[in-house]
């Protein structure tokens, strides 16, 4: 009996991808270095954040392993469940959701504030990866395959505009077109989604966005604009990724975070405060850590026993890919600033818990393969 245990226990450790799960505890641990700093400035009163993120990868990891060892097939059959209860969450945030810096986005659970707009994200993946799954023929979908998914889309993006978070509404929506297009569309399609897109652009700058949304669009043409107003933290956040140069100032060296000129340097500007104290070096440094991450991801998609496996992994990958990319064009001045933090390294509960989940999912993809 305990011989056949030991090697029930062998065959499982066996089956987990520790290697995937080694990059992301990398990226985690580049995370808690810079949130420290962040947190612990000259004047800061921030401290309990660092503790707290420790709490939430903690409760993160638990749930990465208890999703690897649950087959996504289950998941994916209680998808559209999943993704009612999100969009029922959206609502209740209209109706009862709490308000920070002017943005209606948060349920008060008590314990915590949770921020329904990164958890759908993860449910809309689930969701197309089930609905396009049916699809046999790759490159082929047309406008009748489209209806479905555009109404699941088409809800959250609404719901999460009008809180108002464009953001986050910005990348459900380049999320769900990216994991379209890798299933393929017709041409036809494709031109006329472009034009549509270009013309809600238009649309949504002249009726959709508010005052300060828009100045965050100017501003990012213009920092100099409103130099102490909506340009300050653009300038503030390429002061300090420029001053880091090669190798950065060490280690709660920092001058920006560390004086706070920096703001939000514990969530939206996390990266700034890496490229401050780290330089050059650890800024490329944690991109590499992405990259690999992202290589081992699609190395699982190519292993996965089925469509549906594919397109979650896929999906996560988007997910994080777009994050990342936002955030970090943002934070060097690329992108205007739309507060979207960086998976694996800013501070926060609801985006720590869909990131760790997602991955969770590519791991019980991974876990699979070696069932069969």
């Amino acid at each position: 009996m305990n011989l056949s245990m030991q090697v029930e226990e062998r065959t499982f450790l066996k089956r987990i991808d520790f290697n995937f799960a080694f990059v992301i505890l990398a990226l985690n641990l580049v995370g808690l270095i810079n949130l420290y700093s962040a947190t612990h400035g000259i004047h800061s009163t921030n401290e309990d954040l660092f503790w707290s993120q420790i709490i939430w990868l903690f409760m993160g990891w638990f749930l990465y392993f208890v999703l690897t060892l649950i087959d996504y097939r289950i998941v994916l059959r209680w998808s559209y469940l999943i993704l009612a209860l999100n969009i029922l969450a959206l609502l209740l945030v209209k109706f009862h959701g709490k308000s920070f810096y002017g943005a209606q986005r948060w349920l008060d659970l008590g314990i915590f504030r949770y921020q329904p707009s990164e958890t759908i994200k993860l449910a809309l993946i689930l969701v197309l990866a089930r609905h396009l799954a049916g699809h046999k023929k790759l490159g082929q979908l047309g406008l009748k395959d489209l209806v479905i998914p555009a109404v699941l889309i088409l809800i959250p993006f609404g719901l999460t505009v009008v809180q108002p978070d464009l953001g986050s509404a910005l990348l459900i929506g380049a999320i769900s077109f990216s994991m379209i297009l890798f299933i393929g569309v017709k041409r036809k399609i494709f031109v006329m989604g472009v034009i549509i897109a270009v013309v809600g652009a238009l649309l949504t700058w002249e009726f959709g966005m508010r005052d300060y949304q828009r100045n965050r669009v100017e501003t990012f043409l213009d920092p100099g604009k409103d130099p102490r107003g909506a340009g300050y933290n653009s300038i503030q956040s390429k002061i300090a990724v420029g001053s880091g140069r090669l190798l950065g100032k060490g280690f709660r060296k920092g001058t920006q975070s560390q004086l706070e000129f920096l703001p939000e340097r514990h969530t939206d500007f996390i990266y700034s405060v890496l490229s401050e104290e780290h330089g050059f070096v650890g800024s490329v440094f944690t991109v590499i850590l992405f990259a690999i991450l992202f290589l081992m991801g699609l190395n699982v998609a190519t292993q996965a026993k089925d469509k549906a496996g594919a397109l979650i992994v896929v999906g996560v990958l988007i997910f994080i890919f777009w994050h990342m990319f936002v955030n970090i064009g943002m934070v060097i001045g690329i992108l205007p600033i739309v507060g979207v933090p960086l998976p694996l390294l800013s501070y926060g509960g609801s985006g720590m818990f869909s990131v760790m989940a997602g991955l969770g999912f590519v791991s019980s993809v991974a876990y699979r393969k070696y069932l069969f």
